[in-house]
């Protein structure tokens, strides 16, 4: 074992410090300098720790569930009562829904409708949150033989959750809806009318640019527009909020605090990307 002398380790101590702050000050200075060696960088350290935090995600999520049970056996009682209640008035509706099927059906049988080919999709876990460019995202495990891109929509089973931005060999970064740096083309369905959903970093993103002269409506539907071509149209997005300070936001349908499987659909689609992969295009395999 080296001993080392007591002013060569008060030396050392002293340098520790320095010597972090020169390496974080390189270390951004290089990821400004070449965006796409910085993004490579961050998902080769991403494609190493999926297998850490992948094993690791197991017992803790089993932890989590086991106190969320805990904390809901109290109100199971008064849930089952309002459900049971729900349950009758669903019935009553699935026979309306049944028939409006039957008649759209026959409908479009006669008006030889053609309908959308139905998008392929992939299945990820989530395996780690935050990190990265953005403050809101998650990091998926995709396996070694994966067909993610960037641009890529994903949901969980409520609505929209947010797109593929980063894909590595073994795992895909996807920034959420409510990550300051999203912009999603929407459409509010009660009045047809446009806007833009901003993140916020907060819980709710807020809505902007909607035409003059149309106000959004407490409880309005909100869902994705075509335009831009980044997002296909009519995905669920979430219903119209009023702010605290006076604005209008979303209440999101996805449950982005309990991520834990994310369906990545692939609509073909290619529009508003990150800019270091609009100005350096991923280079391609030459044939």
């Amino acid at each position: 074992m080296i001993r080392l002398s007591v002013p060569l380790r008060q030396a050392l101590s002293r340098l520790s410090l320095p010597v972090l702050i020169a390496a974080a000050f390189g270390t951004m200075l290089l990821g400004k300098a070449d965006a796409l060696l910085a993004e490579r960088a961050r998902m080769a350290l991403a494609d190493a720790l999926v297998p850490i935090w992948a094993v690791l995600q197991e017992p803790v999520g089993a932890l989590r569930q086991a106190a969320r049970d805990a904390a809901e056996l109290p109100v199971l009682r008064s849930e089952n009562t309002r459900l049971r209640e729900e349950n009758e008035r669903l019935r009553r509706w699935q026979a309306a829904a049944l028939a409006l099927e039957a008649e759209n059906a026959l409908l479009r049988r006669q008006l030889a409708f053609i309908p959308d080919a139905a998008a392929a999709y992939t299945t990820a876990r989530v395996v780690a949150d935050g990190g990265g460019t953005y403050a809101r995202a998650v990091l998926l495990s995709a396996g070694p033989n994966h067909a993610l891109r960037k641009g890529q929509v994903a949901l969980d089973e409520r609505g929209l959750a947010g797109r593929v931005t980063e894909v590595g060999t073994r795992s895909a970064r996807v920034v959420l809806a409510t990550d300051m740096n999203s912009r999603i083309p929407v459409v509010l369905e009660g009045s047809r009318a446009r806007a833009m959903m901003v993140g916020t970093n907060g819980d709710r993103p807020r809505l902007q640019y909607w035409p003059a002269g149309t106000l959004p409506q407490e409880g309005d539907r909100v869902v994705t527009s075509a335009e831009a071509n980044a997002f296909p149209a009519g995905l669920p997005v979430g219903l119209v909020r009023a702010g605290a300070s006076g604005g209008w936001e979303v209440e999101l349908f996805a449950r982005l605090d309990r991520l834990d499987v994310l369906r990545l659909f692939d609509y073909g689609l290619s529009g508003i990307l990150p800019p270091e992969a609009v100005a350096r295009p991923e280079p391609r395999p030459r044939r």
